[in-house]
């Protein structure tokens, strides 16, 4: 049941105050240090076809783009000179250090600003060393302990493992292809693959006991497996049956500080909030199945739910079996809306893949001269809002300050033209309050942030300031303003949504912008929102509550709303 109060702005103010407490609460102790964990874009594609020394003549200009971070290709060369991609880790042969100490020093000498989560590339390729061979398997955990060591020393995050057959002679995880399916059973095989699985991860931890293993599918990849009391004889036939066992493996050894993300893979071709939400629910609960007893809580504390997003699929045409539909509206905002329903549900990590386009220089002649920003106009906007929409707002309304382009749409949001009446309210401004609340709103003239004039509410137990714009659903909007405090009591800008006929509506997309500056000085609000199906109006309420008397203050000025978007 919904309480009759919760339809009017009294509902808004105990919301927009819970919120607030909230976000005080999650902030550091008297640092205002965000405690959130970020949500990061990884750059995964054909256009990442290089080695380190191309990396590091590339390397600033790759780190404009809108990711936190990039998958890296190590290429190291023999004593004979012969290239050795790290890559390629499934194989016989024994690795020296020394042979990646050129590609350990192009790393080191990259000096990313934004793309500091990069992670170094190991293949399950060529799959040439069987399970039961114990001297091929002594070479690939080095393989592995010397990419770690390597991620390690170059300050990467750790590394990036896809479990795809690229290259023959074995699929590494599939029970059919094995040669000594003849001689050992599936169940068998599968105990062995954990065992190597273990073998792997104590030689990652030896080495880099903070990395984070970025997979691009773990269990997921055998959800349809998954409900029956024994998985076992739908693993034997699936293509992937034996990685379960792997990563059961990886969890006998990881310490507390390793990570490992399931990068979800299957979600290319996901389109709704509801597909991603299911996916998480698929790797945090349903696959858990697959883990033995002992493991299942160190698998809910150390293993991420993660997603692979398909930029192709947006730019393919409906005739692709890639092909993302955009539900009637751009193809861009689909991307923006697809990538921010998977990092909301996302632990941290999102993973954005592509063929055919580019975002930087790259050698490899299978990728186009187009880039992304070309094929899909505005897809650099709809990653960062996608990401962090407040940051993406940010910068948005940076680029467009720089092109002169920027248009504030809140009248009389500078309050340096006063009311007509002494001690009146701000023009352009109504006002509320419960009737329990006899404070008083005001413009005032002798106070403000850059020049004289402010809203002034002294008081106020609960009550706001309130300005409207018309706007059109899908539309983006920045929010900001200044806020100082004195005496008793709280302050908060509130977002809320009328239809065209004044109505309220969307409650559940009202927008709090808490202040966590100082009180006793100017500090920024800053938010964005985005207009909901049947909306018609903005509406911008400036908020007090818990002002006791008339010397409790709140001031807000520079009040300022900009429109994001050219839709």
């Amino acid at each position: 049941m919904r309480p009759a109060q919760r339809t009017g702005v009294l509902a808004v103010a105990a919301l927009a105050l819970a919120v607030l407490a909230a976000a005080s609460g999650a902030a550091d102790a008297g640092t205002g240090r965000d405690v959130r964990r970020p949500k990061k874009l990884i750059a995964v594609g054909w256009d990442l076809f290089f080695d380190t020394h191309w990396l590091l003549a590339h390397h600033a200009e790759m780190d404009q783009r809108p990711f936190d971070g990039i998958t890296i290709n190590v290429v190291g060369r023999d004593d004979d000179g012969k290239p050795v991609e790290m890559r390629l880790a499934f194989r016989k042969g024994a690795w020296k250090e020394a042979w990646f100490d050129a590609a350990r020093a192009d790393l080191v000498a990259c000096k990313f600003r934004n793309l500091r989560d990069n992670f170094l590339m190991v293949w399950a390729n060529p799959g040439d060393v069987d399970w039961f061979d114990d001297d091929g398997w002594r070479d690939i955990v080095e393989h592995w302990r010397l990419a770690a060591r390597l991620a390690k020393r170059s300050g990467c995050r750790g590394l990036c493992f896809d479990p795809e057959p690229y290259y023959g002679p074995h699929a590494a995880f599939t029970y059919a292809a094995q040669t000594g399916r003849q001689d050992h059973s599936f169940a068998a095989y599968a105990a062995k693959v954990r065992e190597r699985g273990r073998e792997v991860m104590k030689a990652v931890a030896a080495e880099f006991p903070e990395a984070t293993i970025l997979a691009f599918f773990l269990n997921s990849i055998c959800g349809r497996a998954t409900g029956h009391a024994d998985p076992a004889p739908l693993l034997e036939a699936d293509g992937y049956g034996l990685l379960p066992a792997f990563v059961d493996g990886w969890l006998d050894a990881a310490p507390p500080t390793v990570t490992m993300v399931d990068g979800h893979e299957h979600a290319y071709r996901y389109n709704s909030d509801v597909e991603f939400l299911e996916g998480a629910n698929l790797i945090r609960n349903t696959c858990q199945e697959f883990v033995s007893p002992e493991n299942r809580a160190k698998y809910r504390a150390q293993v991420q739910v993660g997603y692979g997003v398909y930029l192709d699929a947006h730019i393919n045409p409906p005739t692709s079996p890639w092909y993302i539909d955009p539900l009637g509206g751009p193809r861009v905002e689909r991307l923006r809306a697809n990538v921010a329903a998977a990092c909301r549900a996302a632990d941290e990590y999102v993973w954005v893949y592509g063929e055919k386009c580019r975002w930087w220089p790259t050698p490899n002649k299978r990728v186009t001269e187009r880039t992304w920003p070309e094929a899909l106009p505005g897809c650099e906007d709809a990653l960062r809002f996608a990401r962090d929409p407040v940051a993406g707002a940010r910068w948005k309304v940076e680029e467009l300050r720089k092109a002169s382009a920027l248009q504030d749409l809140m009248a009389g949001g500078d309050f340096l033209v006063g009311p007509k009446e002494a001690g009146g309210r701000p023009d352009g401004w109504g006002a509320w309050q419960d009737s329990a609340s006899k404070g008083a709103f005001a413009w005032d003239a002798d106070v403000g942030a850059a020049a004289k004039g402010s809203a002034r509410l002294a008081g106020v137990a609960n009550g706001c300031l309130i300005a409207k714009i018309e706007v059109k659903p899908g539309q983006r909007y920045a929010v900001e303003a200044v806020r100082r405090l004195k005496g008793a009591g709280d302050a908060v800008l509130v977002v809320r949504w009328q239809t065209a006929d004044d109505t309220w509506t969307a409650e559940a997309r009202d927008v709090s912008v808490p202040c966590t500056g100082p009180r006793d000085a100017w500090a920024e609000m800053f938010g964005v929102a985005e207009v909901p199906e049947g909306a018609g109006k903005l509406v911008v309420l400036l908020l007090a509550r818990g002002q006791k008397s008339a010397d409790d203050l709140a001031w807000f000025d520079d009040v300022r709303v900009y429109r994001l978007d050219g839709r």
